[in-house]
């Protein structure tokens, strides 16, 4: 399809050639150009690639000039513009505008991610006089499936999923027509000739179809029942959030007893009626990504009963972002459980015959349709954090959207850490990060973790310099990376942490880093957890830590911060410490602190650690706040959740002792805990206080300007707010993450980094 050219004097006329990278496929980029240029009355064409997107356009050079600008200001909402080079050529002569056909070659361009229900598809499944009313898999160039149903680049239909469905004849004039918002939607479908849904009980047996398999799971939920639903990225496990029961009987059938459930609600207004929300949680709420909000509940609010986050103000909230899910919440009109659908510590289910082997003890009803998911992509988690986002877990309307670093770099794959696992793998100056794929602790979670490996070797048609992997010996993704085909850089868990903050943050050496996690293999064979990097071009240097102490149970203690505070008071008055008056003493039977006694005593099973993380749990424990924990890193946030009223200054002593590194004494804070027996919300804030005080002292001491936060840590948004506070008051520049996890899923693209970094050590000593 094409446009004459009026005449133009040949003097004057010249070609552009102007090459688009970035997220720029599969939303309508090229339908857009087309539009442009026919307005402008410019010939020329363009064409996808699996570099980016290609145009040549011819005329005058003002009108060039022109066309060029408006590219960038009018480019279609949902893509963004990573690099636009350009040149002025002599022209060739072109007649017509046209758009080509797709073009292979390297495979360096920007695969969207999932985009959620834009509003024009919105009101075509709302309108009965539309052909695609109550449609549930409706889409077009601006929303959709992306990440979740493409098998290799470029993005077209028959390198998709979609390519089973053969359009019917409007859907196929639709996808030709480049003045129609579908032109070249890949998913594009309809009632015809698109997916369609069927319900199944928990045996497989069909119980309906279409329009009324949707209206039979409705009824499902509401009678209590727990329905499987897939999705996107996978299935969602569905009751009633109302109804405590219902609540009650899925966190018995899924083994996940505390740990808070994700609630959909049908609106944004429903949503207000629970929830307190900024202008950034609402804009999130809406945003294109739509991801699981972490919003405050409201004091007054009772339509949600405490079991879907025991003990926590916070609520974590999305709004419906398939038109499957629209359909859902209208009809129900309430709030929901919306849950990853397989049990504890395993991946997502993706596949139906699947999902009924592995959740058939779960759910009661299947609904599900027949487009196949080519990957798992969870529902990203984010919270507002120092007046902007922050990502928490990252994965649908996210990944796989680079960080762009800023030089070039040799192709490496970062296989990431043990829990909340991704990988990334540089391709120039991008690095690609995957979804998140979880704690490698079952089956399910190497398979799941393996097939993302090779899905984005096969995608990128990858060869590797080298693999990045972490330190630990014992790491899964470790002995994946031994096992590889590549040479193998191992890289430092903290100082992955470092790196990763400051590539998004495009950040040159020299930096401090603060890294404060649960735990890392460090250099010296201890676990680390609470450090201060001072990362160089070459290379890191421990400048400060946490004082040491044992962890009786080693594991155990992550799970029993009874064990850990017990640990820590050991260090300081040994077995006294047995004798104290404290919450995790009386937490054990006599029999048990025998035990314990005897192996600090003699040093069985108590890896030595300068951990952040279980220091929060030791304190958590000694204020009474959490003995036992039912799911990872629960002591440190109803430590943060504890705090109530304003921000004060109160805080406990603390000493920095020696030098090179600097060993941070919590001795002092532990002791004035003890002795001022206040109450846990007092204990709670002044330790908060207390931590942002050693960051700023140990700063100081140190004397970089640029201080960079990463660790699992920095999730809680008290702890990271006042370090920030501290920081720039006396004078700091402090970076935080935004669209990379702080906690161990943004550990792959620290990894990448490093082994950059390394690479090119190598080079240029000759290796």
């Amino acid at each position: 399809m094409g446009i004459s050219q009026q005449s133009v004097p040949t003097a004057s006329r010249r070609r552009l050639r102007a090459v688009v990278r970035g997220a720029v496929q599969g939303v309508g980029f090229r339908p857009f150009v087309f539009r442009l240029a026919t307005e402008m009355d410019l010939p020329g064409w363009v064409i996808n690639s699996a570099q980016g997107v290609f145009i040549e356009v011819e005329g005058d050079e003002a009108a060039l000039r022109n066309f060029l600008k408006r590219l960038e200001s009018e480019k279609p909402a949902v893509s963004f513009i990573q690099s636009l080079e350009s040149s002025f050529l002599d022209p060739v002569g072109f007649e017509v505008f046209e758009i080509r056909e797709s073009s292979g070659g390297e495979k360096t361009a920007l695969i969207l991610p999932d985009l959620a229900t834009c509003p024009d598809c919105l009101r075509e499944i709302n309108d009965p006089a539309n052909r695609r009313y109550r449609y549930p898999f409706t889409n077009c160039t601006n929303c959709g499936p992306r990440f979740t149903i493409i098998e290799s680049l470029p993005y077209d239909r028959p390198r998709t999923t979609m390519k089973r469905f053969a359009m019917c004849g409007e859907c196929d004039r639709e996808y030709h027509d480049p003045r129609d918002r579908r032109f070249h939607a890949q998913p594009n479908a309809c009632p015809n000739c698109g997916p369609h849904l069927e319900l199944w009980d928990a045996s497989g047996q069909s119980l309906a179809t279409r329009g009324e398999a949707l209206l039979a799971a409705v009824e499902a939920v509401r009678a209590g029942k727990i329905a499987a639903i897939k999705g996107l990225g996978g299935f969602h496990l569905v009751v009633d959030a109302r109804n405590e029961s219902a609540v009650h009987e899925l966190r018995r059938r899924k083994r996940r007893e505390e740990k808070p459930f994700a609630l959909m609600y049908p609106t944004l207004d429903a949503v207000l009626q629970d929830c307190e929300c900024s202008d950034i949680e609402l804009r999130l709420l809406r945003s294109p990504e739509s991801p699981i909000v972490l919003l405050r509940r409201k004091r007054d609010s009772s339509r949600v009963g405490d079991g879907i986050a025991p003990g926590n103000p916070y609520l974590g909230v999305m709004l419906p972002y398939t038109p499957l899910h629209h359909l859902i919440m209208q009809e129900l009109q309430f709030p929901v459980v919306a849950t990853s659908g397989n049990l504890s510590e395993e991946p997502i289910c993706t596949d139906e015959h699947d999902a009924l082997e592995r959740l058939r003890e779960i759910a009661d009803v299947f609904l599900v349709h027949d487009r196949p998911i080519v990957r798992h992509v969870d529902d990203s988690v984010v919270r507002e954090m120092a007046g902007r986002e922050l990502v928490l877990r990252r994965a649908r309307g996210f990944a796989p959207l680079p960080v762009q670093v800023q030089s070039s770099m040799p192709t490496v794959i970062g296989v990431g850490p043990h829990q909340k696992n991704t990988i990334a793998t540089s391709v120039g100056q991008q690095v690609f990060v995957s979804q998140h794929i979880g704690d490698l602790e079952t089956a399910q979670s190497l398979h799941a973790f393996e097939a993302v490996n090779d899905a984005f070797r096969e995608l990128y048609e990858l060869k590797p310099a080298a693999v990045a992997c972490d330190m630990h010996p014992d790491y899964i993704s470790t002995s994946y990376a031994a096992h590889s085909r590549e040479p193998v850089i191992s890289v430092q868990h903290h100082y992955a942490h470092v790196l990763s903050c400051m590539a998004e943050n495009q950040l040159n050496p020299p930096v401090v880093g603060i890294t404060w996690d649960g735990s890392g293999f460090g250099t010296d064979g201890t676990i680390w957890g609470g450090e201060f990097l001072r990362v160089a071009a070459n290379g890191f240097e421990r400048v400060a830590h946490f004082r040491t102490f044992r962890l009786p149970g080693g594991e155990k203690s992550v799970k029993e911060p009874r064990r850990t505070a017990l640990g820590l008071l050991y260090e300081i008055y040994g077995d006294a410490a047995f004798e104290l008056d404290i919450p995790p003493v009386h937490a054990f039977e006599k029999a048990e602190l025998r035990v314990l006694r005897s192996m600090l005593r003699q040093n069985v099973n108590t890896p030595v650690t300068s951990s952040a993380g279980r220091l929060f749990d030791a304190v958590a424990a000694i204020a009474g706040i959490r003995q036992i924990c039912g799911f990872e890193g629960q002591a440190a946030m109803e430590s943060e959740f504890a705090i109530i009223g304003d921000h004060c200054d109160a805080s406990y002593p603390f000493e920095l002792r020696g030098c090179s590194p600097f060993v941070i004494d919590w001795e002092p804070m532990l002791q004035a805990i003890l002795t001022r027996r206040q109450s846990a919300p007092a204990i709670a804030q002044s330790f908060h206080n207390t931590l942002a005080r050693i960051a700023l002292a140990v700063a100081e001491r140190v004397g970089e300007p640029k201080v960079v936060l990463s660790g699992g840590c920095f999730q809680n948004r008290y702890l990271t707010e006042a370090v920030i506070h501290h920081l720039q008051q006396a004078g700091f520049r402090a970076y935080w993450h935004q669209r990379i996890p702080p906690n161990d899923g943004g550990i792959a693209l620290g990894q990448v980094v490093a082994a950059g970094i390394e690479l090119d050590r190598r080079s240029k000593m000759g290796r």
